[in-house]
């Protein structure tokens, strides 16, 4: 029962290290009337736009920016460094992600591992894996007829940029 009341009561702390502060967008971002992906949007933030963080709820954060206030989905944003240590922004926040989809109030969770620099540099191949990754592929008919059955269209990305 303890530990029961100490996650609750971390979980209740965890918005507060969003509230204040600022961030910039690291990708071009809707921002919403509501903390919800079918919410009017009041306008299109371009990448690097930096806006003053209001709070959070779910997976969204309220923010101003220079003409509007509203929501931005939270992995638009990226605090300011001085911001994430000076509120103690540890990352704990990015594992407690519920994001409200809309006015279904259902909600997705996503989980995140992180790597760290040095894990990427020494990464060795494992051919067992390969192979075994492997076995989940399919054809491209295949991919497609599962794409229509869900009703799911292609759409074209542009790889990221390396620098932010």
């Amino acid at each position: 029962m303890k530990n029961v009341f100490a996650l609750c009561l971390l979980l209740g702390f965890v918005p507060a290290a969003w509230a204040g502060g600022y961030a910039y967008t690291i990708r071009a971002s809707e921002l919403k009337a509501k903390p919800y992906t079918d919410a009017q949007t009041l306008t299109s933030l371009p990448p690097r736009s930096k806006v003053e963080v209001l709070g959070r709820q779910a997976g969204w954060t309220h923010v101003r920016s220079i003409s509007f206030s509203g929501w931005v989905k939270m992995l638009n944003l990226q605090l300011e460094a001085n911001d994430q240590s000076k509120r103690g922004d540890n990352g704990l926040s990015a594992l407690f992600n519920v994001a409200s989809t809309g006015r279904s109030s259902s909600t997705v969770t996503t989980g995140i591992r992180g790597l760290s620099e040095e894990q990427l540099k020494n990464t060795k191949p494992d051919p067992q894996e390969l192979q075994a990754a492997k076995r989940y592929a399919v054809s491209r008919q295949e991919a497609q007829r599962f794409a229509a059955a869900g009703k799911l269209h292609a759409q074209s990305m542009d790889y990221l940029s390396g620098g932010q």
